[in-house]
């Protein structure tokens, strides 16, 4: 086997096998003939064996060569040659030499040694991958290695965009980009391999019986040529082409098995990294659309949701009382604290009180306080809430679970501003903004007795209503990225976004539970997902639970139904008007109101 020996000032010659048509010789570690020595550029000269004769060529041409010592940049050499490669002597013998080989060729033959050295350049790419670089910087890290373990000239890896291709790296094999890269490749043999999706190598493309009526591959004179798809999961996404135009007969059927695996690996890798990519474009973008889209802490875009918006920035200048009302879930309270930041007491204190959370023996006590030995237990004179939240907003969640005992106080209290402690004569006087806040229907519940007309006119002076998250259309979409971000980084910073079906999914969903239950599904899912994408069946939103489709009958029906109850409720109960308004018969709206605890007997007409 021909091969190099290195004459060494110390120690035994080393010898170098050459068993390739190109051979490199370099400092870098991915020369085939690698040497270690400062007078030597990383990628220094080159042995091509064109199938009858070996020549040397220049690389670097800073470089220095000489043959038999005489300064040359490329000639013919035979055996017993004499090379200085910049202060290197070698020696090339055309026959075996018999001797150790330093190169990764071992005994069992070449074409072990170029599959061992192929997947050695293999994993030094993934090594070298897994150091955390950015996208063009790995693409430019695993052209390098194509070329490396091919021992072509040049490289070029090319995407497909919007059915378009587009050059993405140009490399020579010294590692430097290729200016006017789309000048230097065939656009018949790209063509081919994109249309058949097929692998190919091209061993002289100009008597080549498919391409050498090519333009492209005449007017560029092209040699020896290899591409190879890059296919994830049926999706072609682009392809690695490799040439040398010096060489003929290059590339062999185990080169390109070697470039089948480097392009099957860049793949999976490109699929990540523009994943990646598009996560942080997605991220960005995000951030954008939330700092366009806020308002404070909320999040949303729905007119119905813009429009509360809107009032909120009129009213929150003032000390008038608002009622907001809406699902559980919507975030009423986030809208009322959004009131408190607007208003000129923002810097006092935002107080908020559970009217549903706290027992009714207790309620008094905690919104006006007590004073020492009011009661067993009462230890100590404590101030309540009100006094608390003088200079500032007082915040009455639940307002609809207040007993009514205590709304005829609580009614005293707003309208003097003057509160007494339990176990106290002594009033004392408060300076608060009150904002209440419930998910009943309280225009029902004074009907029912048990809400006071006079406490409701009192807070709900202005009224904001938050729409379902159903209502609001692509928010739940917004919302779903935003609270992502803002618990991923804290629970799991592997996970980066959601699946396009899990948008899917989460658009389509109901969300009974409004913003609140949305939030915690995505918590869940984040600390249970092992995946860098969020699916549908991490969030649960499995097919079973979308609500059913219903027949359209039985949709007019409950649209119907609605209406009716609405315009009854306009019309505080009175069937005989309701029906008169909505131009039916009577009886029409006794139909829809059976089964309801007040339906009317038949053949009454319910109150005029």
């Amino acid at each position: 086997m021909p091969s190099l020996k290195w004459i060494r000032p110390e120690g035994r010659p080393r010898v170098f096998s050459i068993f390739k048509k190109l051979t490199s010789i370099g400092r870098a570690g991915a020369n085939d003939v690698q040497i270690d020595h400062r007078s030597l550029a990383d990628h220094h000269a080159q042995i091509v064996f064109d199938g009858r004769e070996f020549n040397l060529n220049e690389v670097d041409p800073d470089g220095e060569l000489l043959i038999n010592g005489k300064k040359k940049r490329r000639c013919r050499i035979q055996h017993a040659d004499r090379l200085t490669v910049g202060e290197v002597e070698l020696v090339f013998s055309a026959f075996d030499e018999g001797d150790g080989r330093a190169s990764s060729a071992d005994d069992d033959g070449d074409e072990t040694a170029a599959d061992v050295t192929g997947l050695r350049k293999l994993h030094e790419l993934s090594l070298r991958l897994m150091q955390g670089r950015t996208m063009g910087e790995q693409l430019e890290l695993l052209m390098d290695a194509v070329i490396d373990a091919t021992s072509a000239a040049k490289g070029f890896l090319v995407l497909l965009e919007n059915g378009e291709t587009k050059i993405t790296v140009a490399r020579h094999l010294s590692g430097r980009p290729l200016p006017e890269a789309d000048q230097l490749l065939s656009d018949s043999i790209v063509k081919r391999v994109l249309e058949t999706r097929q692998p190919l190598i091209v061993s002289d493309a100009s008597n080549d019986t498919l391409f050498r009526g090519s333009a492209s591959v005449m007017n560029l004179q092209v040699a020896s040529v290899m591409c190879a798809p890059l296919l994830v999961q049926g999706q072609l996404l682009g392809l690695i082409y490799v040439g040398n135009d010096t060489v003929r007969g290059l590339f062999e059927e185990r080169t390109l098995d070697v470039m089948t695996i480097f392009a099957s690996q860049a793949s999976l890798l490109l699929q990540n990294a523009m994943l990646l990519d598009q996560l942080r474009t997605d991220r960005d973008q995000l951030s954008r659309q939330l700092d366009e889209k806020s308002f404070g802490d909320i999040v949303g875009t729905s007119p119905s949701l813009v429009e509360v918006f809107r009032k909120v920035e009129r009213v929150a200048g003032t000390d008038i009382s608002v009622l907001i009302t809406g699902e559980t879930g919507t975030g009423k309270e986030l809208i009322a604290r959004e009131l408190h930041r607007r208003s000129a007491r923002r810097q006092g204190p935002f107080v908020v009180v559970n009217c549903g959370a706290i027992p009714e023996n207790l309620m008094e006590s905690e919104l006006f306080g007590h004073a020492r030995g009011a009661f067993t237990g009462a230890v100590a004179t404590r101030q309540g809430k009100f006094q608390a939240a003088s200079g500032g907003t007082l915040f009455l969640d639940e307002i609809g679970e207040m007993q009514m005992s205590l709304q005829v106080k609580l009614l005293r209290a707003l309208q003097e501003k003057i509160v007494m402690k339990v176990g106290e004569n002594r009033a004392e006087r408060v300076d608060i903004r009150v904002v209440a806040a419930t998910h009943r229907h309280l225009e029902e519940e004074i009907r029912k007795g048990g809400f006071r007309e006079d406490l409701y006119y009192r807070l709900n002076v202005v009224n904001l209503h938050l729409p379902a998250l159903r209502e609001r259309g692509d928010d739940v979409v917004l919302l779903s990225k935003f609270l992502l971000q803002k618990h991923a980084e804290e629970l799991n910073p592997r996970v980066k976004g959601f699946t396009p079906n899990a948008l899917i999914a989460v658009r389509k969903y109901d969300w009974p539970g409004n913003v609140r239950q949305l939030e915690n599904r995505i918590k869940k899912a984040v600390v249970l997902c092992d995946k860098t994408l969020i699916g549908p069946e991490d969030l649960d939103l499995f097919p079973e639970a979308l609500a059913p489709i219903m027949s359209l009958t039985q949709a007019r029906e409950d649209f119907q139904r609605r209406y009716i109850l609405e315009v009854l409720d306009r019309n505080n109960g009175n069937r005989t008007k309701t029906a008169r308004d909505l131009g039916v018969d009577p009886r029409t709206i006794f139909r829809y109101l059976e089964g309801m605890p007040d339906a009317p007997e038949p053949g009454t007409t319910g109150s005029e």
